[in-house]
């Protein structure tokens, strides 16, 4: 079984284009937020491992922050599965996280708003509404870090030129994103994937520590992204274009791990194979750790609970080391 068919089990998402409805309403001084519309992977995936055999790793990043925007508010979040109705607002998770699959989150979206699927106390929704995108770790491991072939690949096609293409289908989505109505939208950036589990067996040479090369080639399309983000925010009236570093948030807590409570900064909590339980999804037979809050990592790709929980309350409340220029409090009261 190939990578993207080991990935296709390992995200924990009820469909293809959509798994759950996250309705955020909030009482925020200055700020309103109608809805939370999440376009990524299985990183930001708000559903559940009902009908499919991996084990879930918990709350995501942006299931956190619509949590936390809540406290204040006092309307509850709502979900949806593949049983039941949705009506306001989505969570588009695509199966790979392929760009090509964030287009057609895209497509899945402005199908309902031309249908005007919305109630007509909605039409200026995606004006008010908190839009966030989370692209390109799944495209990376993928198509130039495979386990098999990634060297020839390299050659073939330099990093910056791999990225430049990346950052090009990207610029097109938001863009499209924004013609959509969109105007409050953070977009995350790449963390550390030459440290997660999968990346750390595929490359025993690397012994305890990260792959360089993978997190160099992250830092590649971060610089790019911001730079994109800080054009995007000039270019075109009205939007609030936001850059989240998740980069440097996870750097900090895989430096700073001990401080954090974490004891494991290297394995996954949930394994089957693989020094550092990174060769094979979280399914059903794996062994699973007696307490997840002290590991970074769930399984060979996703952040545990507890390390989600911390980036999202950074970028929520965060400084500009860790979102900018604005954080996501600051942005719903823009």
């Amino acid at each position: 079984m190939g990578l993207s068919s080991h990935r296709q089990i390992a995200v924990g998402i009820l469909f293809e284009t959509m798994s759950a409805l996250i309705w955020v309403r909030t009482g925020l001084a200055g700020g309103f937020v109608p809805a939370s519309f999440i376009f990524g992977d299985s990183l930001v995936d708000a559903g559940n491992n009902n009908y499919i055999s991996t084990l879930s790793f918990g709350l995501t990043i942006y299931r956190m922050v619509s949590s936390l925007a809540r406290q204040q508010g006092d309307s509850p979040t709502e979900e949806c599965s593949s049983h039941g109705s949705c009506k306001i607002s989505y969570n588009y998770n695509s199966v790979h996280n392929q760009l090509g699959c964030a287009d057609r989150q895209l497509q899945e979206y402005h199908k309902r708003h031309d249908l005007k699927y919305w109630c007509s106390a909605a039409v200026k929704l995606p004006e008010r509404a908190l839009f966030s995108v989370t692209v390109g770790t799944n495209y990376l491991l993928d198509n130039y870090l495979p386990p098999i072939g990634s060297t020839a690949r390299q050659r073939l096609l330099p990093p910056e030129t791999f990225v430049g293409t990346m950052i090009s289908r990207l610029r097109l989505q938001l863009l499209r994103l924004y013609m959509l109505g969109a105007r409050k939208i953070v977009v995350a950036n790449l963390g550390l994937i030459g440290c997660i589990p999968f990346q750390r067996d595929s490359n025993p040479s690397s012994g305890l520590s990260c792959v360089d090369f993978s997190n160099e080639l992250a830092q590649l399309f971060n610089i790019q992204l911001r730079s994109l983000v800080a054009e995007l925010n000039t270019s075109l009236k009205g939007s609030n274009f936001v850059y989240a570093d998740v980069y440097h948030i996870v750097e900090d807590i895989l430096q700073n791990y001990k401080s954090y409570g974490f004891e494991n900064v290297h394995s996954s909590c949930c394994s089957m194979a693989g020094r550092f339980g990174g060769l094979v999804p979280c399914l059903s037979p794996s062994k699973v750790c007696s307490d997840r809050s002290k590991y970074i990592f769930w399984d060979a790709y996703h952040p545990t609970e507890a390390a989600n929980i911390i980036i999202a309350k950074r970028l929520m409340d965060g400084d500009l080391d860790d979102i900018y220029p604005l954080n996501i409090r600051h942005l719903i009261d823009s």
